[in-house]
């Protein structure tokens, strides 16, 4: 093949890139490009701002990159003391990336950010399938410009890892339901244990909806339906379980304990603090059985950084009360709820309409495959009582965007049915109104944009009811004004979550939220004001407390600042040590960990609350010359070890309440601020016995120097 051949080949290919399909509409390829480079551009750009999100995982990618052990078990540290608490599926994809292109802010968070892209284009290719490229990119584009989802995929906690496994999962059972071959449940099997991989049962969520879809709809004989299930059945536990049964098999001797777990085991953790207790409230392991002082009572509706560890569970109402309206309460509505009321109308509407061929149209298959999807996944955050985030809601974006695009492409295209414009209008009328409602909460944030928004909903609605009459223009032009109302708050949200940088471990989209609960507002992404009167004395000693969160917090960061001078003397000797430092709790040690590029010891794991290391482990290691320094109490920042609820000081006698000092022995997993009784023990211990120095304002024991 001569030079020109070759060239006109290459430009054949990449004109056929940019058209598509030879049935495709000429549209159709350029605005599915478009709206990729678009997504791509709104997860990407800036996201150096929010430099290592959140620290706790940065930490763990580092890990990773010194130790291939780290790697496997998703060790916190390198020298494998503790995983981090969840399965390490989402930290691989990080993992590699970092080892690629070394350990910074955007080999961390473009892994994230390119997920969010495939994510967009999965939840396009599986719409387009059965439906029109208008259906799909309707789908696409309210995938992409959810305010929470616009933030997940811009973040490195797991959650966007599983959007796409189980957006990919959907796609597959798709193409099972069109030709009735289990190697489309297989893969889409394959997926799902993958995703448990990324975050446990919350993968599992999904699986009612595909099987009674396909039990339902797929085009094969019932007894071939029940044989597939069982198949794909045995594929999740096997895609699931292999990781979880490599580590219990191995010894705990020769593993990282398992982070909040409450017995250093992976099943645990399964049915535990990352399963069944945030749905009972019951989650065990990560609280260290600790229990509230006397006379104090956590505030309805805050969190304590790691949480509010009262034994029993029952913390429903940390992020907004539990019950069938928690997705459209002030702290979740804003994430993800602007669109929820039209899918679920717009399902109504148009199964109505395809009554009649309900069992053979694949557009009612398509619609319960996502309206369960919705359902299910939407009612387990809404009743759950455990430790609920208002970012797990991401896991309802592409349901909402199927279901969005699919119903407004049937009613679409029945609109010379009365039930149709009805449903159109009355879509668009309440999402318009919900809307305003959405933005009342943040009532100095564009002041005219809500009155916008109806008003052109509400005119649209109108218009779509009776256009049909009047001119068929203008019904065009008011369902697109109707689509333009129901998108431009969440895409308001979204540029705003966009410029705004997120770190620490419970990041929220979207700009401050009026809540009069709470004695004041939402912080800034969510984060709920406290007013002081509810605290027990001292409570404002802990960084991301009330004083703080009151005025409007910083992107949900709870992380300690970085001390130069003690960077400075971490670093020396550093390659002598196994680890640099050792401190209570992951997320006092952090910081550390990535500013000096070494590996610290976190002490009971993310709260300080696991037991691991023991006393007796942590003296081995001493005595080895494992550890070069422990950082004391006074650490600034953060939560375990750092003074706690009752400040630098108070938190060394377990804070204080409005009555005087609470004593140690109420708090049976050590007293407030010095994490788990490990934690508490080998603080104790240290400070009896080594010479300490104060760097910076920070205590620092040299564990080569003993006091005699």
């Amino acid at each position: 093949m001569n030079t020109s051949q070759t060239s006109q080949t290459i430009q054949n290919k990449f004109k056929k890139f940019f058209r598509g399909r030879p049935e495709d509409l000429s549209w159709e390829r350029p605005a599915l490009l478009v709206l990729l480079i678009v997504t791509a551009i709104m997860y990407i750009v800036g996201l150096g701002n929010s430099g290592w999100a959140n620290s706790y995982y940065s930490a763990a990618v580092q890990a990773a990159t010194k130790s291939w052990k780290a790697f496997f078990f998703g060790s916190y540290d390198a020298g494998n003391i503790i995983t981090v608490d969840k399965p390490p599926m989402s930290l691989w994809v990080m993992d590699l990336s970092a080892k690629i292109f070394g350990v910074n802010t955007w080999s961390i968070l473009v892994p994230q950010a390119l997920e969010g892209v495939a994510c967009v284009w999965v939840i396009y290719i599986t719409v387009r399938r059965w439906f029109s490229p208008r259906a799909a990119l309707i789908a696409g584009v309210v995938l992409a410009t959810t305010p929470i989802a616009a933030l997940m995929f811009r973040f490195n906690n797991p959650d966007a890892l599983l959007v796409l496994l189980l957006t990919a999962s959907a796609y597959f059972v798709t193409r099972a339901l069109e030709d009735g071959k289990t190697k489309w449940l297989i893969w889409a099997s394959i997926l799902i244990g993958f995703a448990f991989l990324t975050k446990m049962i919350a993968a599992y969520l999904v699986i009612p909806g595909f099987v009674v879809v396909y039990l339902l709809f797929a085009t094969v004989p019932m007894r071939r339906r029940l044989v597939q299930i069982i198949i794909s059945a045995i594929i999740v536990i096997i895609s699931s379980g292999w990781w979880v049964a490599i580590v219990e098999l191995i010894p705990t001797s020769a593993r990282p304990y398992i982070a909040s777990s409450e017995n250093n085991s992976v099943l645990n953790l399964i049915f535990g603090y990352n399963g069944l207790g945030r749905i009972t409230g019951k989650e065990g392991g990560m609280h260290g059985g600790a229990k509230m002082p006397k006379g104090f009572e956590i505030p309805k509706g805050f969190e304590m950084p790691g949480g509010n560890h009262a034994p029993g569970g029952g913390m429903g109402g940390m992020f907004g009360q539990n019950g069938l309206t928690r997705l459209f309460q002030s702290n979740m509505g804003g994430q993800i709820s602007w669109l929820i009321p039209a899918a679920l109308i717009l399902f109504c509407f148009a199964v109505w309409l395809l009554r009649r061929t309900w069992r053979t149209d694949r557009t009612v298959q398509a619609l319960f495959m996502w309206a369960t999807t919705l359902v299910v996944t939407g009612i387990t955050f809404s009743l759950g009582s455990g430790i609920i985030h208002e970012y797990y809601t991401v896991a309802l974006a592409p349901a909402v965007g199927a279901l969005v695009g699919i119903g407004s492409d049937v009613l679409w295209r029945h609109r010379e049915k009365l039930a149709a414009r009805i449903g159109l209008a009355i879509t668009t009328g309440i999402t318009a109104s919900w809307s305003f409602v959405l933005l009342n909460r943040t009532p100095t944030w564009f002041p005219w944009l809500r009155f916008v928004i109806l008003i052109v909903g509400i005119v649209a609605a109108i218009i779509i009811l009776f256009g049909l009459r009047l001119n068929r223009r203008l019904l065009v032009g008011a369902t697109i004004a109707s689509m333009v109302a129901g998108l431009i708050g969440p895409i308001a949200y979204t540029i705003q979550t966009v410029a705004t940088p997120h770190t620490g471990t419970m990041p929220t989209a979207g700009p401050s939220i009026r809540d009069d609960r709470f004695g004041g507002q939402f912080g800034k992404n969510g984060k709920a004001g406290i007013n002081s009167k509810n605290m027990p004395q001292g409570f404002n000693g802990m960084e991301g407390a009330p004083s703080n969160l009151s005025k409007g917090g910083a992107s949900g960061n709870t992380e300690t600042k970085v001390n130069k001078k003690v960077v400075q003397l971490l670093k020396q000797d550093a390659s002598n040590y196994t680890w640099v430092a050792a401190t209570v709790e992951a997320m006092s040690a952090s910081p550390y960990v990535l500013a000096t590029g070494e590996s610290i010891m976190d002490i009971g794991g993310f709260s300080g609350s696991d037991p691991a290391p023991t006393l007796s482990e942590f003296k081995s290691y001493v005595k080895e010359g494992k550890i070069h320094y422990f950082i004391g109490r006074n650490f600034n920042g953060g939560f375990g070890n750092m003074g706690g609820m009752g400040g630098q000081k108070g938190g060394q006698k377990g804070g204080q309440n409005s009555n005087g000092q609470f004593s140690e022995n109420e708090f049976p997993g050590g007293p407030m601020g010095s994490g788990s009784s490990q934690g508490s023990s080998i603080t104790n211990w240290v400070e009896k016995n080594f010479i300490s120095k104060e760097v910076g304002g920070i205590t620092i024991y040299d564990l080569t120097q003993p006091k005699s």
